[in-house]
């Protein structure tokens, strides 16, 4: 076997795409991994130009690159990538090295080729997903940042840092702690304590002031999470979000129901110690008036003090955690049956049943137990369910009570619009919604086919 002929039958073997071009560009030789790589036989390459496969956009770079090395007056190596056509006429990335020294073997200018198409796929899906990323950032009200573990180093923030925090982000940039001087004084420690919580590994979730030249009015809330790599923290990264209308609006519902709650109690104290003397003191038809008032009276300041409970949870809202709501409906149903001891109070629990809620929500049961027992016409039967349901958590209580209005819950749900015409009896219903809400779950009411009523809550399962 003559050389060509034993270094044709190596060449063979290799898997990468090897081929002998002249001067011209013409095919002398082609392995067999062409037909691997593109669908060709050596057949069909040999005495065909290699410029005729090549994708127009890669064309002049991929014959700049041949010139070059042809007239170069040293040997050299040059490598380059581009699209060759297949011969199913689809377009393969090949990353081609080139010799500019003759083989003599093979008469020729050796070029070894392999493919790259998955790499460059891969490439362009990655060059994608970081283009919409920055889309998404730059169009962000959100303030996106990520800094290197020591806080040392700002690796991004996106424009609505300068929006929010009131600082450049070319300042930031240049001294990243320089953004602890956008934050108000009062607040930097704690921002600085959660921060070194962070570099440890930790999540941190908070509020503060930020932005100087707004006399730190602004309010963001932020949230922070280690990137862990190899068991160390290498970076942090996090958002913060403007809540100034949020805390704004808690502001103006404390300073009105603190107002409110101040003066109806003062009020209605009052009232009710006038009315009581009246009773005491009055004709017996005056009396039987008295009682009136006092019962109302009474009502009232329930309802103030429920109004109390819903503004705490709106405005002080915990963050939802495990809780066995087996554990809180047993604790409620004994605190009902104390208060009302001749309800019938049929119940049937699992050992446990483990959900994610606020921790009022056994308050939310608790009211929805004592609604039932204390407006039945007769001995109140009540009926107390709790399962595991797919993901959720379900409860549902039955009762005997009469059928609870369609404007008294439509509101909740969102059925029917809040309006003049709105006139519910009481606030014991919203204070379950919103603890409910608030825990990410789902309330829903129906009359039975007894007459009485159905309540059920899901919760999210904590598994």
């Amino acid at each position: 076997m003559e050389d060509a002929e034993r270094l044709a039958t190596l060449l063979d073997l290799a898997q990468d795409k090897i081929v002998v071009i002249d001067s011209e560009g013409t095919y002398r030789y082609a392995n067999a991994a062409v037909e691997r790589v593109l669908g060709y036989t050596p057949d069909e390459f040999v005495g065909r130009n290699t410029f005729e496969y090549i994708h127009p956009e890669d064309w002049q770079d991929v014959h700049a690159t041949f010139e070059r090395l042809l007239t170069a007056d040293e040997d050299m190596t040059d490598t380059i990538e581009y699209r060759h056509r297949s011969k199913d006429g689809s377009w393969v990335w090949l990353e081609s090295r080139m010799l500019n020294r003759k083989d003599t073997t093979l008469d020729g200018y050796v070029v070894s080729s392999r493919d790259i198409t998955d790499r460059k796929q891969a490439e362009a899906a990655h060059r994608e997903t970081e283009r919409r990323l920055e889309d998404l950032a730059a169009n962000a009200k959100d303030v996106l940042w990520m800094f290197s573990a020591d806080w040392e180093e700002l690796l991004f923030v996106n424009e609505a840092y300068e929006e929010v925090y009131g600082l450049s982000t070319e300042a930031v940039a240049d001294d990243p702690r320089s953004f602890l001087d956008a934050i108000h004084p009062n607040d930097r420690e704690g921002v600085v304590e959660s921060m070194a919580r962070l570099s440890a590994g930790e999540t941190f979730d908070m509020e503060y002031r930020v932005n100087p030249d707004r006399n730190y009015q602004r309010w963001v809330w932020a949230k922070g999470q280690p990137i862990v790599e190899d068991g160390e923290v290498t970076r942090v990264v996090g958002f913060s979000r403007d809540i100034t209308d949020r805390r704004r609006r808690e502001r103006q519902l404390r300073v009105m129901d603190n107002l409110l709650r101040h003066n109806l109690r003062n009020d209605m104290n009052v009232i009710i110690g006038h009315a009581e003397l009246a009773r005491e003191n009055g004709s017996p038809t005056i009396a039987e008036n008295m009682e009136t008032i006092l019962e109302t009276g009474t009502n009232l300041l329930a309802t103030a003090e429920k109004e109390r409970e819903i503004v705490d949870i709106i405005v002080d809202i915990e963050s939802p955690e495990r809780v066995d709501v087996t554990a809180l409906l047993r604790d409620a149903v004994d605190a009902v049956r104390s208060a009302f001891p001749d309800a019938d109070i049929d119940v049937a629990l699992p050992e446990t049943a483990v959900a994610v809620a606020l921790p009022e929500m056994q308050r939310a049961l608790y009211e929805l137990l004592e609604n039932a027992a204390k407006h039945a016409e007769t001995t109140a039967e009540i009926s107390v369910r709790l399962r595991n349901v797919g993901r959720d958590v379900e409860i549902v209580i039955t009762d005997n009570c009469p059928e609870i209005p369609d404007y008294e819950f439509e509101p909740l749900l969102g059925t029917a619009e809040l309006s003049d015409m709105f006139h519910g009896t009481g606030l014991g219903l919203w204070l379950v919604y919103w603890i409910v809400d608030l825990s990410d779950g789902s309330l829903k009411f129906e009359p039975t086919d007894e007459g009485g009523n159905r309540v059920a809550i899901r919760l999210p399962r904590a598994d």
